[in-house]
């Protein structure tokens, strides 16, 4: 356009030339549209394009990172405290499934904080609700097993067990969420399927906070937790892409809260119902190390696990929900060392060759991910490799106006 200016205001002292110079003008120059230039796209070129990418990437691994840490401690307090509530003194199956999803309102204060994007595109409430509820009533039955494990089985034996979980979601994630099945995710689920197994034919209950004979009864609780904790992932999975279709942090904390919110309202009918509720103080007066001691170890419970759980869900709508099991799953090198150190619990040479075969298995599957993840950068640094052609962009524009 700059072009065929030019060649109008030379030739205005000459109408003929400026006619005959400025007809095949027409025929070589595009002229662009115009356009507001507040709606106008920039054309960017490959190493625009590749600096944004770049960008675009730290943002959702610092993301994706903050969520892990969210998982690692978050589970690694929880449990803990948990095995501390039933060493001091604590008895109550239903109040230790109660505390776990009773922190579930403290997720109103960021939710009502974190501001949303407009506008909002919710799913109907009669689709969203009754998966809340169903997912509440999951999530309760399976807070409740996982009490069970924590009483009747030393806490490090209990995270070992645990870490079959990841085999169990294996197989929900390929026929749920459509996950492919490589041989060394194959090979990872065998590795922690023998390591749970192991443990299970070694029936050690010498720690003396452990009911006799309880063992095997804590094997079966927490297995059957496990394998629904990994059904429980893989339904948020498909909740994510199916009928919430957003992957924002408001939107994690939302669903959260109210499928917590459902399990607690259950485990607190099942501590009344049962008739736990008469001793809980006796229990809070009898607790060992103090009522103050009873107190935060509750609280901290409750909040250790929603910070699991968020961070568990961030990782699920981010990635998948076998990546965030696999997270979860790393814990089961942490735990143990904590218990034998603070809970003096026994590392025998079962416990140990166990630990090793199911980190093994873990790197497995981490191993796995990076073949995935190499493929993915590749495959995109072709794409960004891709020159851009600005007279097929400036066609574009016409053709759109």
């Amino acid at each position: 356009m700059a072009e065929a200016q030019k060649i109008e205001l030379r030739n205005q002292g000459n109408p003929s030339r400026a006619q005959e110079d400025s007809t095949p003008a027409k025929d070589h120059i595009i002229s662009l549209p115009q356009h507001n230039h507040a709606t106008l796209p920039q054309l960017q070129s490959p190493s625009q394009l590749s600096l944004h990418s770049i960008l675009k990437q730290w943002r959702w691994w610092t993301v994706v990172l903050l969520n892990i840490v969210s998982v690692l401690a978050g589970q690694t307090i929880a449990t803990l405290l948990g095995r501390f509530y039933f060493n001091e003194g604590g008895n109550s199956l239903w109040m230790e499934t109660v505390i776990q999803s009773a922190g579930a309102p403290l997720l109103l204060v960021p939710l009502l904080l974190i501001p949303r994007k407009s506008p909002v595109t919710r799913p109907p409430l009669r689709k969203i609700v009754p998966i809340y509820i169903v997912l509440g009533f999951i999530i309760a039955g399976d807070n409740l097993m996982y009490s069970y494990g924590l009483l009747y089985l030393p806490v490090s034996t209990y995270s070992l067990i645990c870490a079959s979980q990841l085999g169990f979601n294996a197989i929900f994630s390929y026929f749920i969420n459509k996950q492919k099945f490589t041989a060394l995710i194959f090979n990872s689920v065998v590795l922690l399927t023998f390591s749970a197994a192991l443990l299970g034919v070694n029936s050690d209950s010498s720690d003396s906070n452990i009911p006799n004979g309880k063992y095997p009864l804590g094997f079966v609780f927490t297995l059957a937790a496990s394998a629904v904790f990994s059904l429980l992932v893989s339904l948020i999975q498909w909740t994510f892409e199916t009928v919430i279709k957003a992957q924002t942090f408001s939107w994690v904390l939302e669903f959260q809260m109210y499928s917590n919110t459902v399990a607690a309202l259950v485990t607190v009918v099942g501590l009344f119902v049962s008739g736990e509720w008469k001793g809980i103080t006796a229990e809070f007066q009898g607790y060992e190390t103090g009522k103050a001691s009873y107190a935060l170890t509750l609280v901290g419970t409750a909040v250790g696990w929603q910070v699991f759980s968020v961070g568990l869900i961030g990782l699920i709508s981010l990635v998948s929900s076998l990546f965030a099991n696999v997270i979860a799953t790393f814990a089961l090198p942490i735990v143990p060392v904590f218990a034998v150190i603070f809970f003096h619990d026994s590392m025998n040479g079962v416990k140990v060759v166990s630990m090793l075969i199911a980190v093994w298995g873990f790197l497995s599957y981490i191993y796995q991910n990076y073949l995935d993840d190499s493929k993915a950068k590749k495959l995109a640094g072709e794409e960004n490799r891709k020159d851009i052609d600005p007279v097929a962009f400036a066609m574009e524009l016409d053709s759109q106006s």
